[in-house]
């Protein structure tokens, strides 16, 4: 009598995503990964609860998760609501006194509420602060250099210096600390508002972390937009550097920190789509990536990324806070 042939089960594939997985869970294990959270993400109820689930997993996984957040949808709907303008200039929001109020208010009492909410669902592992718990952003008053002139845009800050321990010691607790983008001047006392891209760079490259990603409406850097929908994979620093001239101005910040990650010390910075649920998960653990992924000059990363041609414009919404 033959022996039966074994029965195909419906849930194989799982294991088989799990197993695909594996590589990537061990050589991650115990590493630092910052994610700047924002964009569409921040505003659609399952792409921020997809988003904290993404976190959870990083964290049960054995990873050390670390989230930034800017505000910027919220911070317009809220500006709006007390009749003050929003203005951007160089991709930065034009921060007056009476908006700073509003920045601060939304960002540490609003966005950040929520987010810390979301992620203790999960269990008592999210611990808000701001740049200004603990001296971790040191910033002073940030004037952009627009055609060749200095440019007042108020309480904007540019970070002066960056102060690990709290985040550190938060971590060491097996916490995820959720740090919202604005800091205090050790200057004139006042306090800034920080762009988030460039605080998750900065805290990224302090942390020695082995990944910054950065969330976007968009699937990555394009190799040639408007003209081809082709996103580049995978891109060095230099090759980097020689696009940002050509960038939508919403995109500077979030390539300028990417930029600044990886030449100072972090392994890999990488550009993914905040619209795809899951979309972390998808770039951290599996083979094909689905974002842009900048590395250090003659940095081989051994991901399966393939490497596209670096001739991209990107295209981006203005910035996040």
């Amino acid at each position: 009598m033959s022996q039966p042939t074994a029965r195909k089960h419906t849930a194989l594939p799982k294991a088989q995503i799990l197993i695909e997985a594996l590589p990537w869970l061990t050589r991650h294990r115990g590493k630092t990964v910052v994610i700047k959270f924002g964009g569409n993400a921040m505003v659609d109820d399952e792409l921020k609860a997809a988003f904290a689930q993404d976190v959870v997993f990083l964290h049960h996984a054995g990873l050390k998760p670390v989230v930034v957040h800017g505000g910027g949808p919220q911070i317009s709907r809220a500006l709006d609501r007390h009749g003050i303008v929003s203005e951007f200039k160089a991709g930065l929001r034009v921060t007056t006194e009476d908006a700073m109020d509003v920045v601060r208010m939304v960002l540490a009492g609003q966005v950040q509420r929520e987010l810390v909410g979301l992620l203790n669902r999960h269990g008592p592992l999210a611990v808000g602060l701001t740049g200004e718990d603990a001296h971790t952003i040191t910033a002073t008053k940030h004037q952009p250099r627009i055609e060749g002139e200095l440019v007042d845009i108020g309480r904007v800050g540019e970070i002066t210096a960056i102060d690990t321990g709290a985040i550190t010691a938060l971590l060491a607790d097996g916490r995820i600390p959720v740090v919202s983008s604005i800091a205090r001047s050790q200057d004139d006392h006042h306090v800034y508002n920080v762009n988030a891209d460039t605080a998750a760079a900065a805290l990224a490259a302090a942390l020695g972390a082995e990944t910054l990603m950065v969330l976007t409406d968009v699937e990555g850097l394009y190799e040639d937009w408007p003209h081809s929908d082709e996103v580049i994979s995978r891109l060095t620093a230099t090759e980097l550097e020689k696009l940002l001239p050509e960038l939508a101005s919403g995109m500077v910040p979030k390539m300028e920190g990417c930029l600044h990650a990886v030449r100072n010390g972090v392994e890999t910075a990488r550009v993914i789509d905040g619209r795809v649920q899951h979309s972390i998960l998808l770039e951290i653990f599996t083979d094909e990536g689905i974002g842009t992924m900048v590395v250090p000059d003659g940095h081989s990363t051994g991901n399966a990324h393939s490497t596209g041609n670096a001739h991209s414009t990107g295209t981006e919404t203005e910035g996040e806070s």
